[in-house]
C-alpha cells in the first residue's frame, strides 16, 4: 500500500486481505494443495522407486509426464483466466500469472492417484476398495483445494479430471507394450532425449513470460532423465524389482523397514540435491557465456535459448542420478 506526504512516499506492507475463521479447513486444503506442487513430485516418486517398486514408479513417472504437459500447454492455447479476486481470495501467488483452464494439480492427483491404484491392485495383494477409497479422497482434496485457495474455478478442475480420466483409459490398453519398449528398445536414449526437449523448446509461445515453460521443461526433463536410467538398469540386470510369483505380499512395517526407507531417502535426496546445485550452475555458466549475457540476469535467464537448456540439462540429470545412480550408492552403502 502506498500513503503519500508532502514530501515523500511511504510504502506499508500490506495485511492479508482475509481472515481464517476455520483453521482445520485451512490447514487441510493448504496442504493438500501442497499435493499437487513440486515438493510432492520430488519426494513421493523418488520414494516409491527406492523404497518400493520400479515397476509402479516406471508407470507413475510416465503417466504423470504426459498429463502435465497435456494440462500445461492446454492452458497456455486456451488461455482462459483464473478466478478474478476479487470476488475470490487467493491463497497462491506464484503460478497467478498462469492460465487456468485445466486444473493441472487436478489432473496431476488424478494421474498418481489412479496410476499407482490402477499399477498395484494386480500386483500386490491388497483391499481394492480401500485402495480406491484412497485414490478417490486424495484426488478430490488436491481438486478442492484449488477452490479453496481461489486458483480455479469448478469447471477448471471438472476439465482436469476428465482429461486425465479419459487419456488414462485410451492408454491403459498400452502400458505394458509402453513400459517393455522402453526397456528394450535400443532407441530409447535417442527418443527420451529429443522427443521431449523438442516439446520444451517448442511450447506454446505467449505475450508475456509464464512459468508454464520452465514447469513443463522440469517435468519433461525429470522424465528423461528417469527413463534412461530405466533403460540403462534393465541393459545391465539391475531392475530393482521385487520378485517371486504375483500378486505379491505388501512389505511388513517394521522399525528395520522404516529406518531402512529413511536413510535410502536421506541419501537420494542428498545426492539429488547436490546434483541440482552443480549441474544448474554449470549449465547457466555455460549458456550465459554463450549468449554473452550476466548469470544474475534474471530477465536473461527467462529467455527461451536459456531457459529450456538449463533446466532441461538439470532436472534430466536429477531424473539419471535418482533412477541409475543412487541405487549403485545404496548397493555401495549396503542399503539395499
Amino acid at each position: 500500500m502506498k500513503i503519500k506526504n508532502s514530501r515523500s512516499f511511504i510504502f506499508l506492507q500490506e495485511k492479508p486481505g482475509y481472515v481464517v475463521k476455520n483453521y482445520f479447513f485451512y490447514y487441510l486444503f493448504r496442504f493438500a494443495a501442497a499435493l499437487g506442487q513440486e515438493i510432492f513430485y520430488i519426494t513421493f516418486l523418488p520414494f516409491t522407486y527406492w523404497n518400493f517398486d520400479p515397476f509402479v514408479s516406471r508407470r507413475l513417472v510416465g503417466v504423470w509426464a504426459i498429463v502435465m504437459y497435456l494440462g500445461q500447454a492446454s492452458k497456455d492455447i486456451i488461455k482462459w483466466p483464473r478466478p478474478l479476486s476479487p470476488p475470490v481470495v487467493k491463497l497462491e501467488t506464484r503460478v497467478d500469472a498462469e492460465y487456468g483452464m485445466p486444473s493441472t494439480h487436478a489432473m496431476a492427483a488424478t494421474a498418481i492417484s489412479f496410476t499407482f491404484l490402477v499399477a498395484t491392485m494386480y500386483r500386490y495383494k491388497y483391499s481394492v476398495a480401500l485402495g480406491l477409497m484412497a485414490s478417490t479422497v486424495l484426488s478430490a482434496l488436491v481438486s478442492l483445494s484449488r477452490l479453496y485457495t481461489g486458483m480455479h474455478t469448478v469447471l477448471d478442475v471438472i476439465c482436469g479430471i476428465l482429461v486425465t480420466a479419459v487419456f488414462m483409459a485410451l492408454t491403459y490398453p498400452f502400458w505394458n507394450i509402453i513400459d517393455n519398449f522402453q526397456l528394450t528398445s535400443p532407441l530409447t536414449p535417442i527418443i527420451a532425449i529429443v522427443i521431449p526437449f523438442l516439446m520444451s523448446y517448442t511450447y506454446p509461445a505467449l505475450d508475456h513470460y509464464s512459468p508454464t515453460r520452465g514447469d513443463t521443461t522440469i517435468i519433461l526433463g525429470v522424465a528423461s532423465g528417469c527413463t534412461i536410467g530405466f533403460w540403462m538398469n534393465y541393459q545391465y540386470g539391475r531392475t530393482y524389482e521385487p520378485t517371486g510369483p504375483l500378486p505379491f505380499e505388501l512389505p511388513s512395517i517394521t522399525l528395520e523397514v522404516v529406518s531402512l526407507a529413511i536413510a535410502r531417502f536421506l541419501v537420494g535426496i542428498i545426492v539429488l540435491v547436490a546434483t541440482r546445485q552443480v549441474v544448474k550452475t554449470f549449465s547457466l555458466k555455460a549458456l550465459c557465456a554463450w549468449f554473452n549475457v550476466g548469470e544474475h540476469d534474471e530477465e536473461a535467464r527467462k529467455r527461451l535459448e536459456i531457459e529450456v537448456p538449463y533446466k532441461f540439462v538439470t532436472y534430466s540429470s536429477i531424473g539419471f542420478n535418482a533412477t541409475a545412480v543412487v541405487p549403485l550408492l545404496y548397493q555401495f552403502l549396503e542399503l539395499l
